[in-house]
């Protein structure tokens, strides 16, 4: 966790006061190191109206349990409005607490910098899974670093990690103050009726936000204030071009035996190919997963860092919180350290399959020791090749600049490696320095950049600044590599390459304007995170670009590298949808209608009032038969298919199902699904599936054409 106070550590947080001791004090073990705060209220204050005594159901509630379950959070003020960002990404606009009426909200504020940040995307992502209906997460990007303010930017992440919510670009803090946060990640909960509720920091608290949201569930389903309207985004995904790279997070050169290494990290698998472009290999079978096997059989989340000795890469295998091994003679993968499971505790090591790790990051390999850039932990961890265990080298785990023995001195989410043979240099991402291990005498220091600043402030001293030793300023370096007593560093949020002079530590841009970009002359790039040397030139993982570029390291000209052949992985083949059982089915008197080509349904939408029909999200149908039936060829039913919108400005949806008999008879169910949008420029969409059953009579002596239904929407 990051705070943006005086105190920028990771900090235990007491239950005292929490708002889920309320109504759930059995889970006291689960928040040894949080809390749902009640004391902590937003920070604008609701005038004498929004102060109201709760409604007579609520009083009726608490005092007869029988009437219902009791209001687990009684008497909570009006939470401010959303607005105050600069915009809203993965939606189609704006979105109010007006829209978000009836739906539990949980608010995470955030920054795409943060390792504590990502470690929570998973739980948001569980949880909008287990809670479809009823849970709507807001991530509010409030930046630390200067480039996480702007808005490419922000999108280029919400792609990266995979974000399926809404997200507002909070560039100027206003939705952040308006909360009263202090510390990054922060979470903060709404009820459907628009009250703010309390506020969780840091990660780990998938366990009790679940009990928080099923107690909030029952209560206001019982209340009638729950909406289980489903919703619908436009989200940034949607928007990638499908590229052969997507996201490729580091790059590793095999100089000798004319290989190179490729993260391609989003498509979760490991690219082999040489140095001069021709694929030799994909490691991986391009799906989350952490499957052990051949090379077509194997999966991969998201990894990172690689290391080769002989004829094994080491990867890390950064979501899964792993390191696995790739046997590059049997083309075959295996787990080499961790459980699968991140480890939060900060534990000093242990036997190789038995200790949780916490986001590996990046490796490298020195003397027969595999050293590990732990970023979770903001510590290097180290694995002599043959042990059967894993352990913390350096770092006390305290997130800062602190420069000393191996022992106390403090890293800052440590996300690459390179070495001499002699030291390690590594890239300290969030104190925007890059440091020095000197393996014989067992000491931290820092190359360039600030280090030992009083109450943690080395967190916050960044920029683009050419110079030397603790007058450069760096944002948020990610790779790094040494060649002939000079560092190549991938500064990532400045979009450049700089190189270092380690006699002199003096820092200077090699390549890169400072701005996003694709061209070579002046070299640009977005967000570059992994480089490696070989054969005279720099190979530079320009990840937001999804591609890898070479520059020579004579006279700096960049080069578009492509790896020929290479494509994409297969899309995943999507499960059928099931009906839900629940689901109310309208049964439709029997229809005879005419012989023709097809049969013919037009169905009126009966929309909320200001509200219209999404013409930007696909209109399905599915029609299946039930019983036997001869009227409509198999390759016509149970597929979802595009329904039509019968003119631009209407409210009606036309199906045309080809007919393949002249008559018949026949009973079917209709389903069609359509979202629908407030009016105006809003970003919340609702979804709505209708369900028809239809008897069909097909008769040259029928009289209708069109079969008509009516689709309300709440």
């Amino acid at each position: 966790m990051l705070n943006t106070t005086q105190d920028v550590q990771m900090q235990k947080q007491s239950f005292s006061k929490s708002l889920l001791s309320m109504f759930l004090l059995a889970i006291v073990v689960l928040t040894s190191q949080s809390s749902l705060q009640a004391e902590d209220k937003p920070a604008d204050k609701t005038d004498s109206k929004s102060k109201q005594k709760p409604d007579s159901k609520d009083n009726q509630d608490e005092k007869n349990p029988k009437a219902g379950p009791a209001n687990p959070f009684p008497n909570r003020p009006k939470a401010p409005s959303l607005d105050g960002g600069e915009t809203w990404l993965n939606t189609s606009g704006e979105i109010t607490l007006k829209d978000l009426r009836g739906k539990i909200v949980l608010m995470d504020f955030w920054t795409y910098c943060c390792i504590n940040c990502i470690h929570v995307l998973p739980d948001l992502k569980y949880l909008e899974k287990k809670f479809p209906n009823e849970l709507v997460v807001i991530g509010v990007h409030s930046a630390k670093f200067d480039t996480e303010k702007g808005t490419e930017n922000i999108r280029r992440a919400i792609q990266r990690y995979e974000i399926e919510h809404p997200v507002i670009n909070d560039a100027n803090m206003i939705v952040w103050r308006k909360f009263n946060v202090r510390s990054w990640p922060t979470m903060v909960l709404l009820d459907p009726e628009g009250n703010y509720l309390g506020h969780l920091s840091g990660e780990g608290n998938r366990e009790i936000l679940e009990q928080v949201i099923k107690k909030l569930i029952d209560y206001h389903d019982f209340k009638g204030t729950l909406d289980r309207t489903p919703i619908q985004f436009d989200l940034e995904t949607d928007k990638l071009k499908n590229t052969p790279l997507k996201f490729p997070g580091k790059i590793l050169a095999d100089e000798k035996n004319n290989r190179l290494f490729i993260s391609d990290s989003n498509h979760n698998r490991i690219v082999i190919s040489t140095l001069g472009g021709k694929l030799i290999d994909i490691i991986g079978a391009g799906t989350i997963g952490a499957k052990d096997g051949s090379y077509a059989e194997a999966t991969f989340d998201h990894p990172q860092g690689m290391e080769v000795v002989g004829d094994t890469l080491y990867v890390a295998d950064t979501e899964n919180h792993l390191l696995r091994t790739v046997n590059l003679k049997t083309k075959t993968v295996s787990t080499l350290a961790g459980t699968g499971l991140q480890d939060r505790r900060r534990t000093p090591g242990g036997p190789l399959l038995k200790t949780a790790l916490n986001s590996p990051w990046a490796l490298s390999h020195v003397d027969g020791i595999l050293y590990i850039a732990m970023a979770g932990p903001h510590q290097m961890w180290k694995h002599k090749l043959g042990s059967g265990t894993v352990e913390t080298y350096a770092g006390s785990g305290r997130e800062d600049i602190i420069n000393g023995p191996l022992a106390s001195a403090a890293l800052a989410q440590p996300s690459g490696i390179a070495t001499d043979g002699k030291t390690l240099y590594i890239c300290d991402s969030e104190g925007s320095s890059i440091r020095r291990i000197n393996i014989a005498k067992g000491e931290v220091t820092t190359v360039v950049g600030t280090s030992e600043l009083p109450n943690g402030r080395c967190l916050f001293e960044f920029g683009d600044v050419d110079g030397i030793g603790a007058d450069v300023r760096l944002q948020h370096p990610l790779g790094v590599v040494h060649h002939d007593g000079f560092l190549y560093v991938a500064d990532t949020y400045n979009h450049k390459i700089k190189k270092i002079d380690l006699k002199k530590k003096k820092s200077t841009t090699w390549l890169g304007t400072g701005k996003v970009g694709t061209n070579f002359k002046p070299a640009q790039f977005s967000e570059p995170a992994g480089l490696t040397l070989a054969a005279g030139k720099l190979f530079i993982a320009d990840t937001n670009n999804h591609r890898i570029v070479t520059a020579d390291l004579k006279t700096g000209q960049v080069a578009d590298f492509v790896v020929q052949g290479l494509k994409p992985p297969k899309p995943q083949k999507t499960k059928a949808s099931i009906r839900d059982p629940k689901a109310k089915v309208t049964a439709i008197k029997p229809q005879t209608v005419i012989a023709g080509k097809s049969l013919n349904f037009e169905i009126d939408l009966k929309l909320p009032e200001s509200y219209k029909l999404n013409k930007l999200a696909p209109v399905v149908y599915k029609l299946v038969a039930q019983g036997e039936q001869k009227l409509i060829a198999a390759g016509e039913l149970n597929a979802r298919k595009r329904a039509k919108i019968s003119q631009p400005e209407s409210k009606s949806l036309s199906v045309s199902v080809p007919l393949s008999a002249s008559s018949g008879t026949g009973t079917y169910e209709l389903s069609v699904s359509f979202g629908y949008c407030r009016e105006g420029t809003g970003g919340l969409c609702k979804l709505k599936t209708a369900y028809w059953k239809i008897p069909v009579t097909v008769s040259a002596d029928g009289k209708q054409t069109v079969i008509k239904l009516e689709a309300t929407a709440k």
